[in-house]
Order: structure tokens, then sequence, then C-alpha cells
């Protein structure tokens, strides 16, 4: 017989608690794609920060899924992750759909600090000219790199479980207390790799493009005419600082992620789980603002939302 749960009053706040960070993350993140869907159907062509974003959008919209599912599951059923091979499926998806995450938003910051930023170097000036090229290819060799790690992280996961397998009369259940043990290093190593890989990415092009506003800038100043490029660089530089911003919180969270992972449930697991699943939701919105055709139609949406709402 399965072996009961002891559901606490912590553990139901918790999960009402990344409930609503879910699914509110996951709404946001259907729009994004379901308009950008709309206006593929009607014009029938993809600019590249187009393709990014709803690439992005889906791999936001599937890992909030899926963690959510986890979760839910390891808090109110947690007999349903002895069952093999149950929790390195659980966990390769995750880690496939996390890095997925993680380097097309990387890939859209690069996208950015390529487009937007003006420098003379001759290497620079070809990838502004053949971005728009690059982008597929960026996009692939991140799903690529995802699934390497994916397959790592269930090839290890399967050996560090199975040599610490304790089945039950029937063969059916894992043991409660399989150790975190050096098995699940080379994990740690791999993503730990990943994450400050495209964290980098993410630093090297937010300096970039700072450099640039401010050497724009400085040409300005001895200008007495108005530029109205000016405002544009402003708006965008704001937006990846924003970006540079929520990307540290998850960087630094991730990180706590894999220090915290021997450790049981504490409040500090439970507040970095909360960052954790803000992140694909806030960085979207940010998306979203940024662009003026999503940003209509939100606003249009939630207008519409709220007279159905009043007329009742």
């Amino acid at each position: 017989s399965h072996e009961k749960c002891n559901v606490t009053s912590y553990d139901i706040m918790a999960v009402i608690i990344i409930s609503v960070e879910s699914f509110a993350g996951m709404w946001i993140n259907a729009f994004i794609v379901f308009v950008l869907c709309l206006a593929w159907a009607k014009k029938k062509s993809f600019n590249s920060n187009e393709k990014i974003v709803l690439f992005l959008g889906c791999c936001r919209f599937w890992y909030l899924c899926i963690t959510w599912v986890y979760f839910f599951l390891s808090i109110l059923y947690p007999w349903f992750f002895y069952v093999h091979p149950i929790p390195q499926l659980f966990g390769s998806v995750q880690s496939f759909l996390n890095c997925s995450n993680l380097w097309v938003s990387a890939c859209l910051c690069v996208f950015y600090c390529i487009k937007i930023a003006n420098f003379r170097h001759i290497f620079f000036n070809y990838l502004k000219v053949k971005i728009d090229r690059i982008v597929p290819w960026l996009l692939l060799g991140s799903m690529l790199l995802s699934l390497v790690v994916c397959i790592l992280v269930y090839d290890i996961t399967n050996e560090a479980c199975c040599n610490n397998l304790n089945s039950t009369a029937r063969g059916n259940f894992w043991k409660r207390s399989i150790r975190m043990d050096e098995h699940f290093f080379p994990v740690f190593f791999i993503t730990g790799f990943g994450f400050a890989t495209a964290f980098m990415a993410v630093i090297f092009s937010a300096l970039l493009l700072v450099f640039s506003l401010w050497r724009h800038k400085c040409k300005m100043q001895t200008n007495s005419g108005k530029n109205l490029n000016m405002d544009a660089h402003i708006k965008a530089m704001k937006y990846i600082l924003y970006f540079f911003l929520i990307y540290s919180i998850n960087f630094i969270c991730l990180v706590l992620t894999l220090v915290y992972a021997t450790k049981k449930v504490n409040p500090v697991v439970f507040l970095i789980l909360v960052f954790q699943y803000a992140f694909p939701a806030v960085h979207s919105l940010i998306l979203i603002f940024s662009n003026p055709k999503l940003e209509m139609t939100l606003l249009r949406t939630l207008s519409c939302m709220k007279c159905k709402v009043c007329m009742r």
C-alpha cells in the first residue's frame, strides 16, 4: 500500500503560492505564443526577434507546466516518484526546459545587443549583417545543448538512483532516503557551467549596450539637433537593464538551488523557488511591454475582460 503523506499547512501555502505564480506565468507566455502565431498566420513571415520570443514563450510555458506538476506531486503525492523511471524523466525534462529557457533568453539579449549597439569593428559589423541568418542556428544550438544536458542528467540520475535502489516486496517503490552522493556532482557541474556561460553572455551583451549608449549620448551632446533614435536607444537600454537585473537574481537563485540541493525543505529553499517561478513571468511581461504590438494586444484583451466582468 502507498505510504500516507502528512501534508502540513506550510505545504498547502507553498502549493498555493507556487500555483499562482506558475499559472500566471503560463498565461503570460501562452498569450505571447498565441499573438505571435496569429501574426504569423496573417503575414506568413517572422522576423528574428519574433522567432526568439516565440521559442522562448514555448519553452517557458512547458517549463512552468512541468515544474508545477513536479512540485504539486512531490508535496501531495510523494510516493508517485518512487516508481521507476518517473524521477529520472521529470529531472531530465526539467533540465532540458530550464537550459532552453536560459540559453534562448541569453540569445535574445545577444540579439538585442547586436541589433542596437553600434561599433565599427569588422566582426561586429559582420554579425549585424548576418544576425538574421544566425538566429535559427543559435536556437538550434541551444536546443541541442539542452538535449545533451537532458541526456546526461537522465543517465547520471538513473545510475545514482539505481545504486541506491531499495525495492519493496513488489519491487515498485524506491526507498525515501536516496542520498545525494558522488554521482550527482557531474550534474551540478554541467548545470552550473551552463548557467554561468549563459549569464556571462548576458553580462557581456549588457556591458556592450551600456558602452554603446554612453558613446552615442556623448555624440548627441555635440549636436544641436534632436535625434529620434536616442529615445529608442534609451527605451531599449532600460528594458535590457531590467532583464539584466532579474536575470542576475535568477542566476543567484539557480546557484543557491545547487547549494541547497542536498538540504531538506526549509524557508530558504521555498524563497528560492518563489523567485525562480517568478522569473519566467516577470521577464515575459518585460518583453510584452517592450513590444508595441504585444503591449497593445494585451491592453485590449484586459480591457475586454474588464468590460465583460462589469456587464455581469
